[in-house]
């Protein structure tokens, strides 16, 4: 694609980010609501992104899934009120959500697998009741422009138009600091394309290059973004990458969840050569009182909760296809 079609996909992007953003008025609430207040607050939506980042991991999905997921999330919470018990099959509703519209068909993981992998105390069909709830609120047919729209067509501007060889800009970098970013509730309020030209900033002072500073003035020119907007993000961006790399930063990694896999389970899941270690938990560990409640309105309560439901061995399609089929062409 050359520079001029970039440059038009780029506009009508920018002209059309305002649909897809939370209401600021909904996320400033949920920045407002204190750890033992009955609705949910920013580090309990912050944990919960971690989570999903953990479970994009886990599965290979790509971070266009997770950018999406987390869109759908904070859009669906900044519009309606929702219990923290809740939370998580909001939060999986989403990833799936995302999931269908960004991944291939044949690496989609079931919504038991989801279930089972993140511990949820929700079924199957409560996944699937709250996936048509948080479509119908949202009005959600099929993706979004989010900051990794914006991300990848910078990326493609500034390596179509750089002339300084010698400066590289990795995409996969730039991806990895924005769910870095994405972490934090307060990177919501920012708009998609600002919150990525702070970022792709923040890389070029990296490399040092000129040559692809000026291709970002000229980005931020064409869009007309005030020094003033990205000046302030930037300097918010350059403070959570600087907290987000420092040692005492808990970081999301798919490599610490546990699962709920009995030790015969365990034991075969080590025999994959990519699969992280596992630890082992009894089924009988479970502790009841961290459980979630069913939903009022959306959980079921008839049906055979995720740990009844589990056998001796957890029977079933237990890891992703994607890491199933490695292990076969072994």
């Amino acid at each position: 694609m050359d520079a001029f079609k970039l440059l038009k996909e780029l506009r009508v992007n920018y002209e059309q980010e305002a649909h897809y953003l939370p209401k600021e008025t909904g996320l400033r609430l949920i920045e407002s609501t204190t750890e033992d207040d009955s609705r949910i607050s920013a580090k309990c939506r912050d944990a919960k992104v971690e989570d999903l980042w953990s479970l994009t991991s886990f599965f290979g999905y790509s971070t266009q899934t997770f950018v999406l997921a987390v869109n759908l999330l904070d859009r669906f919470l900044a519009m309606i009120r929702i219990q923290p018990k809740h939370l998580s099959c909001v939060s999986v509703s989403c990833l799936h959500m995302a999931a269908k519209v960004t991944e291939e068909e044949c690496n989609l993981a079931p919504p038991v697998e989801l279930i089972r992998i993140g511990q949820c105390r929700f079924t199957a069909s409560d996944l699937c009741r709250m996936e048509k709830i948080v479509a119908e609120k949202l009005n959600f047919k099929s993706t979004a422009v989010t900051a990794l729209t914006f991300l990848d067509l910078y990326h493609q501007i500034a390596l179509l138009d750089c002339t300084d060889r010698k400066a590289i800009l990795s995409l996969e970098k730039l991806e990895a600091q924005l769910k870095a970013c994405l972490c934090r509730i307060s990177f919501s309020k920012a708009k998609p394309s600002v919150l990525a030209l702070s970022l792709l900033r923040q890389e070029i002072h990296a490399v040092q290059s000129e040559d692809m500073l000026e291709i970002a003035r000229h980005i931020q020119r064409h869009l007309k973004i005030t020094d003033v907007e990205l000046r302030l993000w930037s300097e918010r961006v350059a403070r959570c990458l600087s907290d987000y790399s420092s040692p005492e930063c808990s970081k999301p990694n798919h490599r610490k969840l546990q699962w709920i896999v009995s030790r015969r389970t365990a034991q075969n899941l080590h025999s994959y050569r990519t699969v992280p270690g596992l630890p082992t938990i009894p089924e009988h560990c479970w502790d009841e009182s961290e459980s979630e409640d069913s939903c009022e309105d959306v959980m079921s309560s008839g049906e055979e909760s995720l740990s009844s439901s589990l056998g001796s061995d957890a029977e079933g399609p237990y890891f992703p296809l994607h890491l199933r089929r490695q292990h076969l062409h072994a």
